[in-house]
């Protein structure tokens, strides 16, 4: 089993940074990739970056590609999310998750964090 606990969120103005980290516990060894994702009122869950556990290759969706920047810690089981440039729009419930393989479906994982919340205002 493998245990996620994010931090970081909190309210920021638009044009303001954050700075969401999520700590992995238990069977981290066998991770293969995290990632985070996030979901806004009213929406459905959608997927913001990853990245791969041996690799530390990156991806971004559209929407935060060259405002955030996804980074892990393999020593102390983190991953991070760095949010620069916030948008209004950016704001939801994130998400940190953690898959143990490779899977075609780029939104597949196999654990996940409990969330939270950052609220952008304009």
């Amino acid at each position: 089993q493998v245990q996620l606990v994010e931090s970081g969120g909190g309210v920021a103005q638009a044009g303001d940074s954050l700075r969401l980290s999520c700590a992995a516990s238990g069977r981290t060894f066998s991770s293969f990739a995290m990632g985070w994702f996030r979901r806004a009122p009213g929406k459905e869950r959608e997927f913001v970056a990853a990245i791969s556990w041996s690799t530390s290759t990156t991806r971004y969706a559209d929407s935060v590609k060259d405002r955030f920047v996804i980074s892990k810690d393999n020593v102390k089981n983190t991953v991070s999310l760095q949010m620069n440039s916030l948008k209004p729009e950016d704001t939801a419930v994130y998400f940190c998750a953690l898959r143990l393989r490779y899977y075609s479906d780029y939104a597949r994982y196999d654990y996940w964090g409990q969330g939270t919340q950052v609220t952008v205002s304009s």
